[in-house]
């Protein structure tokens, strides 16, 4: 956190503390949940005075940027939340369909982040993903689903902040946002398909590879076949459990009326 506060240049007003914090936000530098600075620290690293400083967060905070917790600081408040009301995740959790067009929708803006991505990635952010890549690989050597379904968002979430592109980031947010809420309960079945995970780990690293060798189409089309193949095996798991639900039905019903059958012969 050190590095992302400048000193205010000019008049060093609450409007100019307010308008780099405001920056931070919506570029994705400071994110949701994250802590700031103590008040004596923020105000000596903007180099403003404590009362300008005050009312630079009071104003943030009246605006629903940041929220105070009693004895916890200062905290980015939850931006992200807003775009889906949970009236509307709850519609979206009930409806099947709605996570066949949550995937489509997904393939063609993730498609569109990692062509931006491959395109305008700076060194920091391949720095950024090479760490991301080292923790997936660890997770799936370790085979907990739990920690491979974690840093699958925070993979994606790199990508698209490699993007640079504002509205993409808080968008494709919002949507990572439904998997860690678990609105699709299903999404952990594809971990326990056959395979799956071994094809996961490779389709990130063709996106990551396209991503850090500068090559735009071929990202998209990494992008793509990534989240197609997540369609088809969440459809596979989907009616592999089911064909067990059946199977299992069907044992139950037969070994209670093999039971039965010496009864109903005697009558």
């Amino acid at each position: 956190m050190s590095d992302i506060f400048s000193r205010i240049e000019h008049s060093r007003t609450a409007d100019e503390v307010v308008q780099q914090i405001e920056s931070l936000i919506l570029e994705g530098v400071l994110r949701t949940g994250d802590r700031l600075p103590g008040e004596r620290e923020l105000a000596r690293r903007f180099e403003v005075s404590r009362p300008i400083l005050r009312d630079a967060l009071k104003a943030l905070e009246g605006r629903g940027l940041l929220t105070t917790r009693p004895g916890g600081g200062t905290h980015v408040a939850d931006v992200i939340g807003q775009l889906f009301t949970k009236p509307v995740t709850d519609l979206i959790s009930m409806h099947r369909k709605a996570a066949t067009d949550y995937l489509e929708y997904r393939r063609e803006i993730e498609a569109v982040a990692a062509e931006y991505a491959a395109r305008r990635a700076t060194s920091d952010d391949l720095a950024l993903l090479d760490r991301i890549m080292a923790r997936m690989d660890e997770a799936h050597r370790t085979g907990n689903f739990d920690d491979e379904a974690e840093i699958d968002v925070e993979f994606h979430h790199a990508i698209c902040e490699c993007a640079h592109n504002i509205i993409l980031l808080h968008t494709l947010r919002s949507c990572y946002r439904l998997l860690s809420e678990g609105v699709f309960q299903n999404r952990l079945l594809v971990f326990h398909v056959p395979g799956a995970r071994e094809a996961l780990l490779s389709q990130h690293r063709a996106i990551y590879a396209a991503v850090k060798a500068g090559d735009p189409a071929a990202a998209r089309q990494a992008a793509m076949d990534h989240i197609t193949h997540v369609e088809r095996t969440m459809a596979e798991a989907e009616r592999s459990g089911d064909w067990q639900r059946v199977s299992r039905l069907r044992l139950m019903q037969r070994s209670e009326a093999g039971d039965s059958e010496p009864a109903r012969k005697r009558s």
